[in-house]
């Protein structure tokens, strides 16, 4: 029960944290606490990534750009996971980074599948400007928190479990 609660509210946490940055284009603390919740929850990290989408759904509405975050979220998680053992913060800088400089490029296939690889090249090319601001913010965001915060939510996860 407690874990439950656990996963909603960080689910909760993450959408109101990217809401508070909104006014910064493409600079979010989403990439950081997807990587956080996959190396702490492992698989349960679907959880508050998924409360945190169905959150955007509800607020914004089902739009194609948001179709994209019932994968995109899933890549970030199975990186983070499968490097889980990595310390350096330097390390999870470098993948929140080149997710945040890929990110139109992740989600250009289905543009490519609605309006044709024509119209999704030209939608990744011309977005290349904010994933590279979004590079610069996910590198700066993990450098910064991803060891202090991935200690807390240990402890965190951890006093909830052995209840």
């Amino acid at each position: 029960m407690a874990e439950t609660v656990l996963f909603g509210i960080l689910g909760g946490m993450t959408f109101l944290a990217k809401i508070l940055m909104a006014g910064l284009p493409n600079i979010e603390p989403v990439s950081l606490l997807v990587m956080l919740f996959a190396v702490t929850f492992g698989r349960k990290a679907l959880y508050p990534i998924y409360v945190y989408v169905l959150l955007e759904f509800v607020l914004y509405g089902v739009n194609l750009w948001s179709i994209n975050y019932l994968y995109i979220w899933l890549i970030l998680a199975a990186a983070a996971r499968l490097l889980r053992g990595m310390t350096h913060p330097l390390g999870w800088a470098l993948l929140s980074g080149v997710f945040g400089l890929f990110f139109g490029l992740l989600c250009a296939p289905l543009y490519g599948f609605t309006g044709g690889w024509a119209f999704a090249v030209s939608w990744w090319i011309s977005g290349i400007p904010y994933d590279l601001a979004h590079c610069a913010g996910n590198f700066l965001l993990a450098l910064a928190l991803f060891g202090p915060l991935r200690k807390l939510l240990n402890r965190l996860y951890q006093g909830i479990v052995r209840r």
